[in-house]
């Protein structure tokens, strides 16, 4: 790498408005890749252990049937179109993760997106969760009355004052929402860092066979003919 290339590549990335927010490391002190190939995998293994279950509960639909009167009502628990729709999605998850896990180890970025896209979902239907408790904070204690009576400890939870049960649980999703948010942003410095490094890479190349700096503007690129050159 040339002065000129090294110039101009700090300089694009020493002015960039979201240059503060950046780290290369995260959680453990490991490199962003390696923290989003472990998120990858960590999600394809829950996701691949997912879809074990669903089959098996298709396979053997007794097994996993809960009868209408444990639950207090009519509604059977999983129908053949429920385990059909919940397959479909853990296939679509695996196959998400896998492009996560594959993007950042061989440094493409484009196969991370669908990944990032999905924190961004799965990030604003818990917060959609967070805002619905602290608005209705009554919806709790109904949700509780609708729970099989044999659920686990739920006299117990019903027995907890409305208003310290609806603090803890929003507190809980809190602590939720800021780890999943801190998987979000890894995943996004995985993302510019691959994309920072390809475009540096695009960069050095053309500084160093196409281009010169124009010392007047310290980030420009002027165009060098050949009849200059020669």
């Amino acid at each position: 790498m040339t002065p000129y290339s090294t110039h101009l590549v700090q300089r694009l990335l020493k002015y960039s408005p979201w240059a503060r927010f950046y780290s290369n490391s995260c959680c453990l002190c490991c490199h962003v890749r390696t923290g989003t190939i472990i998120l990858g995998v960590w999600y394809l293994i829950i996701n691949s252990v997912v879809l074990l279950i669903l089959l098996s509960a298709l396979t053997d639909p007794d097994q996993y049937h809960l009868p209408s009167a444990e639950l207090g009502s009519e509604f059977e628990f999983m129908d053949d179109a429920n385990m059909c729709i919940a397959t479909a999605i853990s296939l679509l998850m695996i196959l998400i993760c896998a492009m996560a896990t594959y993007g950042a180890y061989k440094q493409h970025a484009a196969w991370i997106i669908p990944f990032f896209c999905y924190q961004i979902f799965d990030f604003a239907l818990n917060t959609l969760v967070a805002i619905s408790v602290l608005v209705y904070p009554n919806t709790i204690q109904d949700y509780l009355r609708q729970l099989p009576v044999n659920f686990p400890y739920k006299e117990e939870i019903m027995a907890v004052n409305p208003t310290c049960l609806v603090v803890i649980i929003l507190l809980f999703i809190s602590i939720i929402l800021a780890f999943k948010g801190y998987l979000i942003s890894c995943v996004w410095n995985c993302y510019r860092y691959i994309n920072g490094r390809n475009n540096s890479d695009v960069l050095v190349y053309i500084a160093t066979n196409d281009t010169a700096v124009n010392p007047a503007n310290e980030i420009s690129v002027l165009p060098t003919s050949n009849s200059q050159r020669s």
